[in-house]
């Protein structure tokens, strides 16, 4: 199976339409899409609360087991892809749903995770403690003592929650496997012939890792197409000098459902010079609030080629890696809102780089949000530090859709990416660690110690009472 991720334009929807090969639909049902539905309206609220918690993210997983179930279901389909016989799959490895169906079909895989080392314990990418934070630790790489102590602690419990996530999968995983042959999500994430991350170091901090384990951030971001002409006059007509600004938090939120939230983003942009193109469906706009007279709203907008216009002056932002990408890639700096999943550590590292800085949403006020783009926006060492991150991006010596192909190539002729797994994969967790190395040293430092006190206790009871004394 093979999914050519050449064709990976500008949204996955556009990547089916174009692609070339056959694509297989099902339906989950009216019940299942109406509670997935009900769950992320919600969550949207609590996100916008600053209340999404670990708890909600394993009620996603339950959710997405709950599908993962009603698609394993679908042996027509199944069927029919194994008779296919593909050589490869290319799965998204957020939902391990995607393993599942890979091990199913006996499809050897590559591994495509869309986002930072959410999972890096998982598939052997753990870096030194001392300087690589572990995901939603919300450190940067230049850790005191008190981040290297929160960072050592988060890492001791990090496999139990690593195990809560993958839970809800095992009963999948019962009643679609057969006893003696039923996988574990952790050993499926180690079977991947590759791993392959949605990230630059551009943005994310340096750490060690294994040639199985390869990056490609920026495969959306590119050379600026001209815009629609209704944009283009706004632009051209409306901004003068002062410039624009580019509003998006994501495909997955095209309208904010709480009031206190839309007014205060709507007041902070009525209070800054700059014209405002916020991409926000429209019909669903709040009636209680009246859109600020510098801003145009607009249903979808393309954010790689606003991005690229020379007027562009800040991305306001909920912190996904491709929008902060395409921001590095034209040079644009940033104003971050983060939402969930890995936003908050992307804008962490935004800010750590100097090329913005981000506003949790429970903090969200009209005159501290209209300072923070201030501030973006006209000191200059944001637009210095973006478009230095600019020139590091550009001046890759291969450009990410060139290596993503070209390590696919190189699996399917290679015949496996065994070659590029550590050892470690294949050792038990106390040798992996050196425990049974420490232990062992140990007890050797504890038996010299103990022989080396007994011998002197025996010497000295040989000794005259009077010489006993003297040496006391």
């Amino acid at each position: 199976m093979f999914f050519s991720l050449s064709q990976y334009v500008s949204t996955l929807g556009d990547l089916l339409l174009q692609s070339p090969y056959p694509v297989s639909t099902y339906s989950l049902g009216e019940k299942n899409q109406q509670e997935f539905r009900e769950f992320f309206i919600n969550g949207q609220k609590k996100f916008l609360k600053g209340r999404y918690h670990l708890s909600d993210f394993l009620q996603l997983m339950e959710l997405l087991s709950n599908q993962c179930n009603i698609t394993l279901h679908q042996s027509d389909i199944l069927h029919f892809l194994k008779e296919e016989k593909y050589d490869l799959a290319i799965i998204d490895t957020f939902n391990p749903c995607s393993f599942l169906v890979a091990e199913k079909l006996g499809v050897p895989f590559i591994a495509f995770f869309p986002g930072i080392f959410m999972n890096a314990g998982r598939v052997g990418a753990h870096g030194p403690l001392s300087y690589v934070p572990l995901f939603q630790a919300k450190l940067t790489d230049r850790m005191d003592f008190f981040g290297r102590l929160k960072n050592t602690v988060m890492y001791l419990g990090s496999n139990m929650v690593d195990d809560m996530i993958e839970a809800p999968f095992q009963k999948v995983i019962d009643e679609h496997f057969p006893a003696g042959s039923r996988p574990s999500i952790a050993d499926l994430h180690v079977k991947a012939e590759l791993w392959i991350y949605n990230v630059d170091f551009t943005i994310d901090f340096p750490r060690p890792l294994p040639p199985n384990i390869q990056c490609i951030g920026g495969l959306l971001a590119g050379p600026a197409k001209p815009v629609s002409a209704d944009l283009e006059d706004f632009i051209a007509a409306e901004s003068g000098d002062a410039g624009f600004i580019v509003v998006s938090l994501g495909s997955m939120i095209s309208s904010l459902p709480i009031l206190e939230f839309v007014k205060e983003m709507n007041d902070g942009f009525a209070k800054i010079r700059q014209k405002v193109i916020w991409r926000y469906k429209r019909s669903h706009w709040l009636k209680e609030v009246d859109v600020a007279p510098n801003v145009r709203l607009v249903d979808w907008l393309s954010q790689n080629d606003l991005l690229g216009q020379p007027k562009v002056r800040l991305l306001v932002t909920h912190g996904g890696m491709n929008s902060l990408m395409e921001a590095v890639y034209h040079g644009v700096p940033v104003v971050g809102i983060p939402l969930f999943g890995d936003q908050y550590e992307n804008l962490i590292r935004i800010k750590a780089k100097n090329m913005g800085t981000f506003i949790p949403p429970e903090e969200m006020e009209a005159e501290s949000f209209a300072n923070s783009m201030r501030e973006v926006i006209e000191n200059s060492r944001y637009k210095t530090s973006a478009m230095k991150l600019s020139v590091i991006l550009r001046s890759r010596p291969f450009p990410p859709e060139r290596q993503l192909l070209g390590w696919v190539e190189h699996i399917l002729q290679s015949g496996g990416g065994g070659h590029l797994r550590p050892y470690s994969y294949q050792q038990p967790w106390y040798q992996r660690h050196l425990l049974d190395v420490i232990l062992f040293i140990s007890t050797i430092v504890a038996a010299v110690v103990y022989l080396t006190v007994k011998v002197c206790t025996v010497l000295l009871s040989f000794l005259p009472p009077n010489r006993k004394q003297k040496l006391n």
